[in-house]
């Protein structure tokens, strides 16, 4: 069974949150296939992973601690991506054609291949970053193609191996990255059994074959120098199984899996119960 937890907001839409309690109801293996964070808003996550000479982050954390099966978060968080504001922005675009912030560092994991780094050649990557990672070897890039081109070598290889084990997992809960439909893709349409989509107060849950099929369907957009699926694209094509409230949790609430768990039931009930639903027909372009 692979639940997957998809978010209609890009940032905040409280999925990692929905994940976390999720792998509590139903005990499954939690995944998180990308990542990224910024080394200016979530400097104290990014201090904490490069104490230790690695690059993570809270999300991966989370779901690690919440399905208590002993791994790093680097394990079911493959490709990590490190942000900064991007200086100057108003004179133009940086690699990955955003004004707003920069791509500085991609951490990429490999089960028994350790740790490949690349670095954005045309950023200069602060001191403190440079300092705290292997970075002699980091792959330089310097524009979107020679990006692709080690996505294709490293990255893809990477997602690979992750969707085996997701795919031989008898319980996968798989969270998507920012507002992105379908953070592998790579797996297996017919292994997706249900989707969450998730924002502030309200998940809505939708049947994974159906889920799937508007992915196919749906139009993409330009994201991060490639074109990928928005969540808000996909369920243009969708009528929901069922739409449940979410209560507003306290900080320390979000910080307990059964509390969350408990919190999130009739929203889980409906995910669960949207697992054995009977087939029906995909939507039509």
């Amino acid at each position: 069974m692979l639940l997957l937890v998809v978010g209609t907001d890009r940032v905040d839409a409280g999925k990692t949150t929905f994940s976390v309690g999720l792998l509590e109801r139903t005990g499954g293996a939690g995944y998180k296939p990308r990542a990224g964070n910024d080394y200016w808003f979530d400097h104290d996550d990014c201090q904490r992973a490069l104490a230790d000479g690695r690059l993570y982050g809270t999300d991966a954390v989370r779901l690690t601690a919440a399905d208590e099966r002993g791994r790093t978060p680097e394990a079911l968080n493959p490709v990590h991506r490190l942000w900064r504001p991007a200086p100057g922005s108003e004179t133009g675009n940086g690699l990955l054609g955003r004004r707003d912030r920069e791509f500085l560092i991609d951490r990429i994991s490999r089960p028994g291949e350790g740790e490949t780094y690349v670095r954005n050649a045309t950023a200069t990557v602060p001191d403190p970053i440079v300092e705290a990672l292997p970075l002699e070897d980091a792959i330089p890039v310097e524009t979107v193609d020679e990006l692709n081109e080690v996505a294709s070598t490293h990255h893809v290889p990477a997602f690979e191996s992750l969707t085996r084990e997701i795919e031989d997992s008898e319980i996968a809960v798989v969270e998507s990255y920012s507002d992105i439909a379908q953070p592998l893709t790579s797996l297996d349409p017919a292994t997706v059994t249900a989707v969450a989509a998730v924002r502030p107060g309200r998940a809505t849950v939708y049947r994974g074959d159906r889920y799937c099929r508007a992915c196919e369907i749906a139009s993409s957009s330009p994201r991060d120098g490639t074109l990928e699926k928005r969540v808000s694209a996909v369920l243009d094509y969708l009528d929901p199984v069922e739409r449940v409230s979410l209560p507003p949790l306290e900080t320390d609430e979000r910080s307990d899996p059964a509390v969350i768990a408990d919190a999130y039931e009739d929203a889980y009930d409906a995910l669960l119960a949207a697992v054995a639903a009977p087939g029906s027909e995909p939507p039509q372009a």
